[in-house]
């Protein structure tokens, strides 16, 4: 029996600082897109595990850590990496490979004309999924072209007041498919367990940038509302405040902190009064969507509406590139201070 699946579109999340001002090109070539990613703690020298700085010219993550089991003769859950990096770029990267009792093999061998070794390190404990102080970005816009003034403007302010924390296109799959097919999940469809972790995390990120896209457009998004949760900058740490005193108002607008939105799930939701309203508003108009991630014994958990872009800095090199380098927290997406300027 065929089962109809309901389909799901991904819209154009509202702007925070109006439609964007001008058009261009990202990733023209790989080196137009550059990342660099910062551990949260320094490796020791010692232990099981070799931590390697690998610098990658358009290839994904996944494919490197397959390389890297290879070469060095392990199971491929022996290789560890704290995040996924953008396939069409330039990026520096960590990974960890398990060497109990091993030396290290000879790791300028693994290296390609794609693949570079930059450093090795010892350590004790392999590396694990988010642990990360940030990652570096330096783009270049081509073909720009646009309203100069207001994109400047734009930058100004972006530097100033953050960005709404949208997930990026690139969680959703190509034409947000990822959704889709995480109702297709929901209904029985057989798939891996990669591709199953990928369609869940799209759907949790569609319920949350609709909710975040609903207080874009009341102009809430970096405000305090009755029955919020907030978020410490650059932690996840986070605590309830049911009626916002002066204390917090005054954190919130210096950046120190910022609302959240749920990332949902099973388990308790932090929220009430006028927060809780939006998000069951938001969940009960996406059931399938909700109750399947309920289904599927996914934890909820709390994500920023807010994230600070530290050290933004812009250039134009000539009438038609824009270059701009910053740095987003763990789990950000530079696309999502990109789409607040240029229509790609």
């Amino acid at each position: 029996m065929t089962v109809n699946t309901p389909s799901i579109e991904l819209p154009i999340w509202p702007y925070v600082y109006g439609q964007p001002s001008g058009s261009g090109k990202i990733r023209s070539c790989p080196e137009d897109f550059i990342v660099n990613e910062h551990l949260s703690f320094e490796p020791s020298g010692v232990g099981e595990h070799v931590f390697l700085l690998v610098q990658k010219t358009g290839e994904n993550t996944d494919y490197v850590a397959r390389q890297l089991a290879k070469h060095a003769n392990v199971r491929q859950r022996d290789v560890s990496y704290a995040g996924l990096k953008d396939r069409h770029a330039v990026t520096t990267q960590w990974f960890s490979v398990w060497l109990p009792g091993k030396a290290d093999p000879d790791w300028a061998g693994f290296e390609t004309e794609t693949v570079k070794v930059l450093q090795t390190i010892r350590h004790a404990r392999k590396l694990k999924r988010g642990v990360l102080s940030g990652n570096s970005f330096k783009l270049i816009i081509r073909e720009w072209l646009g309203d100069k003034a207001a994109t400047l403007g734009k930058l100004e302010a972006i530097k100033k007041d953050g960005i709404a924390n949208y997930y990026g296109p690139q969680r959703f799959g190509h034409a947000g498919q990822n959704v889709n097919k995480a109702l297709a999940l929901f209904q029985g469809a057989s798939v891996g367990r990669e591709q199953r972790s990928l369609y869940l995390s799209a759907a949790r990120s569609f319920l949350f940038n609709t909710i975040l896209a609903y207080r874009v457009n009341h102009n809430n998004w970096n405000q305090a509302l009755v029955g919020d949760t907030y978020q410490f900058d650059l932690s996840r740490s986070s605590f309830k405040s049911e009626q916002p005193d002066a204390e917090v108002l005054r954190r919130l607008a210096s950046k120190d902190i910022h609302p959240t939105a749920t990332l949902w799930g099973r388990g308790e939701h932090s929220v009430c009064a006028d927060v809780l309203a939006i998000e069951q508003a938001v969940l009960e108009a996406n059931p399938a969507l909700a109750q399947g991630l309920i289904n599927c014994a996914v934890d909820s958990d709390r994500r920023a509406l807010r994230v600070n872009v530290h050290d933004l800095q812009w250039r134009f090199i000539d009438e038609t590139s824009l270059e701009l380098s910053f740095t987003l927290p763990p789990g950000s997406y530079a696309t999502a201070v990109l789409r607040e300027i240029i229509i790609d």
